[in-house]
């Protein structure tokens, strides 16, 4: 996936996190790439991947283990 620099950057990246977490790519239980690796992989800022992850944490898609990191929830919504 490429963003689309016309449009913003964080919902397009929560979109894409989210789209593979349904493709079974990030599994329920798996620790999901930090903001540090996001960023990097689509050229985004730490900021940018950091409120992607916090808007799925809303929807309950994943979860914050606190010194560890984001996991794929056990039943993330709309997958069930």
């Amino acid at each position: 996936m490429e963003i689309n620099r016309a449009e913003p950057h964080w919902p397009q990246l929560a979109e894409e996190i989210r789209r593979r977490i349904r493709a079974g790519t990030y599994t329920p239980g798996a620790r999901l790439p930090g903001t540090v690796a996001f960023a990097a992989e689509f050229d985004v800022s730490q900021s940018t991947a950091s409120r992607a992850l916090a808007r799925l944490r809303t929807e309950g898609l994943v979860y914050v283990v606190s010194g560890r990191g984001y996991f794929v929830a056990d039943t993330p919504s709309g997958t069930a």
